[in-house]
């Protein structure tokens, strides 16, 4: 069985439904995945921070306007499908006692799950309009988080397998991506782009012989984009190197969405369904040589360097500071080190004073904020010649505060100032790749 995810801008209006449907149709049973429709999530999660913050009104009109968008369009996709407009407005209904009770830790959360289930059925509907057979499940009851707030493919699995002989006879199986149940069954999610995640858990779970992820890109760019001309699709990538560059920020895919299928050597293949025709990026075990392949970044990263003369020759320094930032669940994304110093960075602020005044025993503390973090991925043979060389040339002129490479063979991390981060994606590019 295959799995299918398309995500939020290829469920963006009733055309793009259609397409999903031009795409599927002629598999013998595959899973769909889908996000929210493109907007849903956003609006969602205004209505619940309008609840939090007790402007209920508000919460109400906005979810009114909303539920009008969403019948209007269930009669173009569904031919005036009046049994389907009335479950949707069932479905808004449900949001309205959470709205009026007193705010609780799951309030946003249930509220924002309404999203990928509004998206689900409606297709769902078109598919059974269409005769092809269809079962809806959902994945609050699928995939529930355990006491960690982390999913378990075996849990999903045994779920799958007493919930799937149930529609034995569909050819596509429906389900929300994204959102969760936590360990005490409230609903819960993934964090944004989790359908991506939801999709490779879905296909470990399932031991699927590939899980396609779709959506408006043609496959991992070499470059970002929306700052850099000309990038060109990337067609194979390790599983390793995609790893590397969803971390540093490729919007394509979500950081996690790796890991399950790795485990489970399961292909992953990104599309693009505004152009299905072409071929995407294939990510899975198979090498495709060595050298620079593409590049990504992260912004809004903050450097902090303690240094310490008890720092030289002594043992458990480090263990001391990385008790710190374990102590505020903050986790430390780049490092280096030299006798009487250690930098690293993060990208989580929110208890950063308190890391700070932490820290203050063990040394002088600096922190530089507005920094951004580049990875230059590909596979880089330490045995290789030439490619410090190169990648040095192309940032000849850009100031770096920090470098790290060794910890992995897939990536090379530089941090940078922000304000530089465009003529450095332009420099890589200049020099990697044209």
């Amino acid at each position: 069985m295959k799995v299918y995810k398309f995500g939020g801008t290829s469920v963006g209006n009733v055309q793009r439904m259609k397409n999903i449907y031009n795409i599927i149709r002629g598999e013998e049973q595959i899973m769909v995945v889908l996000s929210a429709m493109s907007g849903t999530t956003n609006a969602l999660v205004e209505i619940g921070q309008l609840t939090l913050t007790g402007n209920k009104k508000e919460a109400y009109e906005s979810l009114q306007v909303m539920q009008k968008q969403y019948v209007e369009t269930a009669r173009q996709l569904l031919e005036d499908d009046e049994a389907a407009c009335q479950h949707l407005k069932e479905l808004f209904t449900g949001i309205e006692p959470v709205i009026a009770r007193a705010p609780e830790p799951h309030t946003e959360a249930a509220i924002v799950a309404v999203g990928e289930k509004l998206s689900t059925y409606l297709f769902h509907r078109f598919l059974e309009k269409q005769h092809l057979s269809s079962a809806l499940l959902d994945a609050t009851q699928i995939i529930r988080l355990d006491a960690q707030g982390e999913p378990d493919v075996q849990d999903i699995r045994a779920r799958l397998e007493a919930e799937l002989p149930k529609h034995g006879q569909a050819s596509v199986l429906v389900i929300q991506g994204f959102i969760c149940s936590d360990s005490s069954g409230n609903i819960s999610n993934l964090g944004r782009g989790g359908s991506d995640y939801s999709a490779s858990l879905f296909a470990a779970a399932l031991q699927s012989e590939e899980v396609q992820i779709w959506t408006d890109i043609d496959g991992v760019q070499n470059n970002d984009p929306r700052h850099i001309e000309n990038t060109r699709p990337v067609r194979q990538l390790l599983f390793d190197e995609a790893a590397e560059l969803a971390y540093f920020g490729a919007k394509i895919l979500h950081p996690a969405c790796v890991l399950p299928a790795q485990k489970s050597n399961i292909p992953v293949l990104l599309k693009n369904t505004l152009h299905p025709e072409d071929a995407g990026t294939l990510i899975s075990k198979d090498s495709t040589g060595n050298g620079f392949k593409a590049v990504a970044a992260r912004d809004n990263i903050t450097a902090i360097r303690i240094k310490s003369s008890r720092m030289l020759l002594a043992y458990g320094f480090l263990r001391k500071v990385f008790e710190v930032f374990e102590k505020y669940k903050t986790p430390i994304d780049m490092i280096t080190t030299s006798e009487v110093a250690v930098s690293l960075t993060i990208d989580d602020t929110r208890h950063l004073k308190e890391i700070l005044e932490d820290l203050q025993p063990y040394g002088k503390v600096t922190v530089d904020h507005n920094k951004t973090m580049v990875g230059i991925v590909g596979n880089l043979n330490a045995e290789e010649t030439g490619l410090a060389q190169q990648l040095f040339s192309a940032l000849s002129d850009i100031p770096i505060r920090m470098i790290s490479y060794g910890a992995s063979q897939y990536n090379f991390s530089i941090l940078i100032n922000t304000e530089d981060k465009i003529r450095t994606l332009q420099a890589l590019n200049n020099n990697l790749f044209d």
